[in-house]
């Protein structure tokens, strides 16, 4: 039997490139949403995949909603390894100018939607599989206008040293991100996420703004090594040594 890769937000972005990933790799795939339409077309990309063992399948899950939730890990039964890629409400801009209402979404689309599916796949997640939460570099980068951003990113990586011990033998770690070229940016006007990305890749030793496929690679190695628990893997292209981190 395959073994089974859960990811919450994956008809998209890293999500959908991690399921491209884990397909590859002989695992067994079930990706979830929030709108039938990505749903569709995700499954569709997958199952047009060559040369892949595993099977994909899909369900529109709201990972806010914490009945829906519930239910959706109840009906799988069985997972082997979660991935946690959902995400919200940005909460960017200029500290004095970012809403308390904008935070509470922020902090509902990350760390609640985070929390809510982490404690619902425990009761399907086998003793040896793992959790994998996505958060983002912005959680200790200190740049202007993130600070809702880092806010929200920085409580979900908090969590995971915390969970890889008490939660074990189940394996519990992030991949914390620099700035990837997924939708995720489409908030911003196309000059404005131009001009981010150019100066991004400009400040990097990598060179260049990070791709989904970037991600999938960190996601799947923390997937297969057994003894790598409690950690948050930063794939940001260099940045945060540019930044003098």
């Amino acid at each position: 039997m395959n073994e089974r890769v859960v990811i919450i937000g994956g008809t998209s972005g890293i999500g959908l490139a991690a399921a491209r990933r884990q397909l590859t790799e002989g695992r067994d795939v079930v990706v979830t949403g929030r709108t039938p339409e990505r749903l569709r077309a995700a499954l569709a990309e997958l199952d047009a995949l060559e040369g892949v063992v595993g099977t994909a399948t899909g369900a529109i899950v709201d990972a806010r909603d914490e009945t829906a939730t519930v239910e959706f890990f109840a009906g799988l039964q069985r997972a082997d390894h979660v991935v946690i890629a959902a995400t919200g409400a940005t909460a960017a801009g200029p500290f004095r100018s970012v809403t308390t209402e904008a935070l509470r979404e922020a902090a509902e689309g990350k760390l609640i939607a985070h929390s809510v599916t982490a404690r619902a796949a425990l009761e399907v997640l086998s003793p040896g599989g793992s959790l994998t939460f996505l958060t983002a570099a912005s959680a200790g980068a200190a740049m202007p206008g993130t600070a809702g951003l880092a806010a929200v990113n920085a409580s979900v990586a908090a969590m995971v040293p915390v969970l890889a011990v008490e939660l074990g033998p189940i394996r519990v770690n992030a991949v914390s991100p620099g700035v990837v070229d997924t939708p995720w940016w489409d908030w911003m006007d196309a000059d404005a996420k131009a001009q981010t990305f150019a100066s991004y890749a400009k400040s990097t030793p990598a060179g260049r703004c990070g791709a989904p496929e970037d991600i999938a690679d960190a996601i799947a190695f923390l997937i297969g090594n057994s003894f790598t628990t409690g950690v948050v893997l930063t794939v940001d292209g260099g940045a945060r040594l540019s930044a003098g981190a």
